[in-house]
């Protein structure tokens, strides 16, 4: 079992000499993946529900700094050399995919290939009108958009045709490192986990409440896998919990899970923040 850390780009996350002391203190104490997830958009009223919460409530404020994804992996990158690095997630139906397939290449091609591409479709409308992208149908076209940037990855020209994107002998380079950069989708809903059988390289499970929940979760991906045609075995598998405990290591590696992944926020000082991954590496890393 791997064990991943989600605590940078967000509020105390977001500042320079932090993400350098976590990224690198965290590779050095053997965490296999830095995570950073995103918002374009937050919103001091919000009607959208918070489907990672009880209460349908985001516990990040609004008016905390939320650095982009991208962005922060890149100086994670910059302080590192061999921990993976993951978007989780990137709302991938709020940009260009000819735009985001060049950030994700250009971000794996610079660190070696240590990316990986947690995907989501956003449960914000207000961040979605904000943007000026319908909120419907968002699901199809993370699909489709996943499909054109997975075909500009590979094909060089690329042309591709959908209802939300189209282009015709494109080149967008450089390319992945590794030819390709693996997809994970981030959601816990069926509909969400239709999708990871249906298309993903795997699945990014936030907030679910314990071993039990995730239990639930593996067995309905085991079956949509199934009914698409696919193993469920060749999926990776990272989940967050409300409450992890290490007693739950061994039963999520048991379902299948291949990294758990402890959400936290940092100290604002470097220095302390180093300590703070110590302690965190000393609960978790065996």
């Amino acid at each position: 079992m791997r064990i991943g850390l989600h605590a940078l780009g967000i509020g105390t996350g977001a500042n320079r000499d932090v993400i350098d002391a976590v990224a690198r203190r965290a590779e050095r104490r053997g965490f296999a993946t830095l995570w950073s997830g995103e918002h374009v958009v937050m919103v001091d009223e919000q009607a959208s529900r918070y489907p990672y919460a009880a209460d349908g409530k985001i516990a990040v404020p609004a008016d905390a700094d939320w650095l982009d994804p991208t962005v922060t992996l890149s100086f994670a990158a910059a302080a590192t050399s061999t921990i993976r690095l993951a978007t989780g997630v990137c709302l991938l139906p709020e940009h260009n995919p000819v735009i985001m397939a060049k950030q994700l290449a250009s971000l794996d091609h610079l660190s070696g290939g240590r990316l990986t591409a947690g995907v989501g479709i956003g449960w914000s409308r207000e961040e979605f009108d904000a943007l000026g992208i319908p909120f419907e149908r968002r699901g199809a076209r993370t699909a489709r958009y996943a499909e054109a940037m997975r075909t500009l990855w590979r094909d060089d020209p690329a042309t591709y045709s959908s209802e939300f994107v189209s282009f015709d002998a494109i080149r967008v380079r450089p390319a992945p490192s590794r030819g390709s950069i693996p997809i994970v989708v981030g959601g816990n809903s069926d509909n969400a986990l239709r999708r990871v059988a249906d298309w993903g390289d795997g699945w990014y499970g936030f907030n679910l409440d314990d071993v039990d929940a995730v239990a639930e979760r593996m067995h309905r991906i085991t079956e949509m896998c199934a009914s698409a045609g696919r193993s469920a075995d060749e999926l990776a598998v990272a989940v967050a919990l409300r409450s992890p405990s290490v007693a739950d290591i061994e039963p999520l590696a048991a379902l299948g899970v291949t990294e758990l992944v402890i959400v936290d926020a940092p100290p604002a000082d470097a220095g302390e923040a180093v300590e703070w991954v110590d302690g965190l590496a000393a609960e978790w890393i065996r």
